[in-house]
């Protein structure tokens, strides 16, 4: 691991194991599982050199104080003699903006990194905007303890982001299980009106009058507010370790966090949480934040406090449904945020040419592509980048969707007439915001190559791939428009996901960056079990369409189906057939489309031209996924994933009018293939399974083993 990295605490910050600062406890957290932890020095003041925090270099910086200089500055001189001897790929500083501004006026070369911890208008160096401007100049990335904290750092400035800017949680590790419990009540934090401990013990001495089989724990104290609450089930430990508290928050049943203050990020709710505590919290600063799980608190006072205790106490299942759901708090797992902390100092050492091996299970993901608002969401039962981003979200994954024709259309002006340049506009800015990890494009055809070039100047390590579900024979369809709109951006895209199999495509000189995309399917799309339904009116249900809204074929445009369904209706005149986009009848969408569907036995998937190894219609997912028997053409070698006894496969017109024939007087065999259909598609293509298997090829990662239609 290349960089070397030097972290410099705050002047008596202790890096020590009974009585750390929480920069110190930050540093020591993520130091731990860190990649870079044997290329990293801590540097500070502790008094009790003895209980210093095992395993780590740490270099204690004491001075002897000379003249009228303050502590801090002797502190920080003394920091700067030791970066003129040693080379350090990056000064880590905590929480004190004024050390980096000083620092740099004798050593300007070095990349910096500012990690705040409080709100940074109260810190000596990022008190103004103009401070806090020339902050973003002179750091390399600005590091945040919560969104609260980023926010008021960005307050009174004329941006509110910058890509150098980030929030990496404070973390922790927690239990697997939740812990035998007892009636206990908690309260950690020092003993003051600050905290709320003037409002909790009020509300504490009630709770325990009330409910003589709880007690209650404190823990803290403040010689400065003398709050004198007393009653035989409550007591007073003072400070105790760090390990002894969770221990106790592991005993306890409910923790209690009503801060007055606004706290930056708020630990004590994490690490109650983080034991399996139900959790009151106020919604001060970033305490909403700390956990997704709490109960919080509408009012700090203590009739407020002593109601949600009581709910809490009186309310089992809530208690202890909390209690579980505490130990589901993904923002705050320790090994995953260290990994997003390891890839931000990467991208300030800027290892050249390294593709930064990231963290795939909580990306950004940008999803681009038609999402036919201005159809009134009429796609939505059919839109490939809806069940995508389904899929990404549910496998962890953040995602901006994008409707890249909606935004031109509704944007149009005389000056922009196609709304294009708006479009363009709109996706750079939304990257430079969001700096996403991926940026998927679904038939983006009105993004310019030179916005993608500036998104990548802007954001390096930003991924472009994207999907294509057109026809691409060179006989087919619109084969020479379909070429140019896949290759428009072959120099910044990674992967291309293509609904036909890449081997059959002579025209593509690049054919490792191209792989097969199913039709994915959407436990909450394709929610039918048509099967399990009686009394159907039509036998064949087959839809297909000349543009959204088009039945009918534009003048000197050729669709082969038409003659074959006009065949195929000859050869079976004891057949009841439902067909749209044929004879001028329209297109059928949306709910109406299911309406229709779920009075059909069985489907026809035909796509148009020729065959193509995998090629179909990409209503194959909502006939074969919402349960119905589907008959689809041997030659599009679908039969390298289904079975006759999932799907039925023909051979030619007179083989399917055979098989039509067949199935509508065999009922029993009919509903057996519909259901072993739709189970094997979901099992196949589910869109999570999609949605991973873009990743993982977009990312250059090994594809799972469950993936079995991989190329």
């Amino acid at each position: 691991m290349q960089g070397k990295i030097a972290i410099l605490l705050p002047y008596k910050d202790q890096f020590i194991k009974d009585n750390a600062g929480s920069a110190s406890i930050w540093v020591k957290d993520f130091s731990k599982n860190s990649s870079y932890k044997k290329n990293t020095t801590v540097f500070g003041f502790t008094n009790n050199t003895n209980k210093i925090f095992n395993n780590f270099k740490y270099i204690n910086l004491k001075f002897s104080k000379i003249g009228i200089q303050s502590n801090n500055l002797q502190y920080v001189n003394k920091f700067i003699d030791v970066l003129k001897k040693k080379n350090f790929s990056i000064i880590e500083i905590h929480n004190r903006p004024s050390y980096i501004l000083h620092i740099e006026k004798y050593i300007s070369k070095n990349k910096y990194v500012l990690v705040i911890h409080n709100n940074p208008q109260s810190l000596r160096g990022a008190v103004t905007p103009k401070d806090r401007k020339k902050l973003i100049k002179v750091c390399s990335k600005i590091i945040f303890v919560s969104n609260w904290v980023k926010e008021k750092f960005f307050e009174g400035l004329d941006i509110k982001n910058h890509e150098i800017c980030q929030v990496v949680y404070p973390s922790i590790n927690k239990i697997s299980k939740i812990p035998k419990k007892e009636k206990l009540i908690t309260f950690v934090g020092k003993l003051n009106h600050s905290k709320g401990y003037d409002t909790f013990g009020k509300a504490i001495i009630r709770i325990l009058k009330k409910y003589k089989d709880w007690k209650s724990i404190v823990i803290g104290d403040e010689p400065r507010e003398k709050y004198n609450f007393k009653h035989n089930r409550l007591f007073h430990l003072g400070w105790i370790t760090h390990d002894e508290t969770m221990n106790i928050y592991k005993k306890s049943s409910i923790s209690v966090v009503p801060s007055h203050w606004e706290e930056p990020f708020g630990r004590t709710s994490l690490e109650a949480a983080s034991r399996g505590c139900a959790t009151i919290l106020s919604r001060r600063g970033g305490l909403p934040e700390t956990i997704p799980y709490g109960i919080y608190l509408n009012r700090i006072n203590q009739n407020e406090i002593f109601k949600k205790i009581k709910l809490l106490i009186t309310n089992k299942k809530l208690r202890e449904d909390l209690q579980k759901k505490s130990l589901k708090n993904v923002f705050h797992e320790i090994k995953k945020n260290t990994i997003t902390l390891d890839n931000l100092r990467r991208e300030v050492i800027n290892e050249k040419n390294i593709f930064i091996k990231r963290n795939l299970s909580n990306l950004k993901i940008l999803n681009i592509s038609n999402f036919g608002n201005r159809q009134f969401n009429r796609l939505y039962y059919i839109s490939i980048a809806k069940k995508l981003a389904n899929g990404f979200i549910r496998n962890g994954h953040d995602v901006i969707n994008l409707s890249d024709r909606d935004v031109g259309k509704f944007n149009k002006s005389f000056r922009d007439f196609k709304g294009k340049s708006y479009l363009n506009t709109m996706i750079y800015e939304t990257a430079k915001n969001y700096k996403p990890d991926l940026i998927l494009l679904g038939h983006s055809y009105d993004i310019e190559n030179e916005t993608l070039e500036r998104i990548k100047d802007y954001s390096k390590n930003t991924v472009i791939s994207q999907w294509f579900e057109d026809h691409l024979a060179d006989t087919g369809p619109d084969f020479s428009l379909n070429r140019k709109k896949l290759l428009k951006y072959d120099n910044f895209i990674k992967s291309n996901f293509i609904t036909t199999h890449p081997s059959t495509l002579d025209f593509l000189n690049k054919k490792d960056n191209f792989h097969y995309l199913p039709i994915p399917v959407d436990k909450n799309i394709e929610k039918l079990k048509i099967y399990e339904n009686k009394n159907q009116i039509c036998d064949v249900f087959f839809s297909m369409s000349h543009g959204v809204n088009r039945g009918k074929l534009k003048r000197d445009k050729v669709d082969e189906r038409h003659n074959f369904i006009t065949d195929l209706i000859t050869e079976c005149p004891n057949i009841i057939f439902d067909i749209y986009g044929y004879k001028n009848r329209e297109p059928v969408w949306a709910e109406d489309f299911y309406k229709v569907i779920v009075n059909s036995k069985m489907a026809l998937n035909l796509t148009r031209g020729k065959p193509l190894k995998y090629l179909t219609s990409n209503r194959i997912a909502s006939l074969i996924g919402n349960g119905l028997l589907t008959f689809i053409d041997k030659k599009t070698k679908l039969n390298n994933f289904f079975s006759n006894n999932e799907v039925v496969f023909y051979s030619g017109l007179k083989d399917l009018a055979d098989k039509i024939n067949y199935y509508k007087s065999n009922e029993s065999s009919r509903i057996k293939i519909a259901k072993n259909g739709r189970r094997k598609y979901f099992d196949l293509f589910e869109c999570q399974k999609v949605a991973n298997y873009i990743i993982s090829k977009s990312f250059d990662r090994d594809i799972p083993k469950v993936l079995k239609w991989m190329d």
